[in-house]
């Protein structure tokens, strides 16, 4: 199924229902299937960046972005987030692309799909690869992420600070991040100083509105026709046995595999086996029958 490619990789604009622009970038453009990323909350394209270079030297076309008010893309006028623009947007990326994407949704970004795939008739994607959540999440886990997000709203002095809190809050990475790593995260302000690359206002009215989103989700995934691949992390501390076993009895028919050595960071973690996974997933697709029409 797979062929090597060279990939190519192309950064460009894509407006928003709304108005907003948002950074997209295409790896292996003439590539088949293509795959969607969608980041985590607080993260951007960036997180991908291994595994879309992977998978597009396989032959894939792999699509990357960073979501509003992260990275490159824009901000909300006054900070007024809210989750449905989050769900428009990725909904307008998914209607873009040449065919029905396979998304790869981290985090925020699995939870948004999965709302898509559960609520929408025909769903947009031709199947889902959820990585490291579940519709109910670990709140002390999401508690910790929130805190670092947080943490330092006066920034840092320079990229060495950023790297030492980044080591702490990672602590199972062996590599420190470089400066260059760490430029595509960090703004200079006016006073000098380096702020984290996110809207801090997000961390408001989206985080407000995702406890509420619960029930929504749980019933979106019931809902679910497309072929699913849960990838969760053995020492995850946002998913656990539990949520992945109430997810499984909502979505049967729901592929799951460890990583046993990965946080909730996956795709940084254990880079390798998540991209293998995501292969085996990928190339068993073509194997499987016709669920419904709906699969594009």
């Amino acid at each position: 199924m797979f062929t090597v490619a060279s990939p190519d990789s192309v950064i460009s604009r894509v407006t928003t229902a709304d108005g907003l622009d948002l950074c997209v970038e295409v790896r292996h453009s003439a590539g088949h299937p293509t795959l969607l990323f969608a980041h985590g909350f607080g993260q951007t394209r960036g997180a991908w960046k291994g595994a879309a270079l992977a998978l597009a030297t396989q032959g894939c076309r792999c699509v990357t972005f960073d979501a509003r008010g992260h990275g490159e893309s824009a901000r909300v006028p006054g900070g007024d987030y809210h989750m449905e623009q989050f769900v428009g947007d990725l909904l307008t990326l998914a209607r873009a692309q040449p065919e029905p994407p396979i998304l790869v949704g981290a985090s925020m970004g699995g939870l948004l799909g999965l709302v898509m795939a559960g609520e929408l008739d025909p769903p947009p994607f031709r199947a889902l690869v959820l990585v490291d959540i579940t519709p109910r999440w670990e709140t002390a886990g999401v508690e910790r992420i929130l805190a670092f997000m947080k943490a330092h709203p006066d920034g840092f002095a320079d990229y060495a600070e950023a790297a030492e809190q980044i080591a702490a809050y990672l602590p199972q990475r062996r590599e420190r991040k470089s400066e260059d790593q760490l430029r595509p995260l960090l703004r200079e302000g006016a006073d000098g100083r380096l702020r984290w690359h996110w809207d801090p206002a997000m961390l408001d009215g989206v985080v407000r509105e995702s406890e509420r989103y619960q029930p929504r989700l749980m019933a979106a995934a019931a809902k679910v026709k497309a072929p699913l691949l849960l990838l969760s992390g053995g020492r995850s501390d946002v998913v656990s046995r539990d949520t992945v076993n109430e997810f499984l009895q909502l979505v049967p028919h729901a592929q799951h595999v460890e990583l046993s050595q990965a946080t909730h960071m996956l795709a940084g973690d254990a880079n390798d086996e998540f991209t293998n996974e995501i292969v085996k997933f990928v190339e068993g697709l073509d194997s499987l029958p016709e669920r419904s029409s709906k699969l594009g």
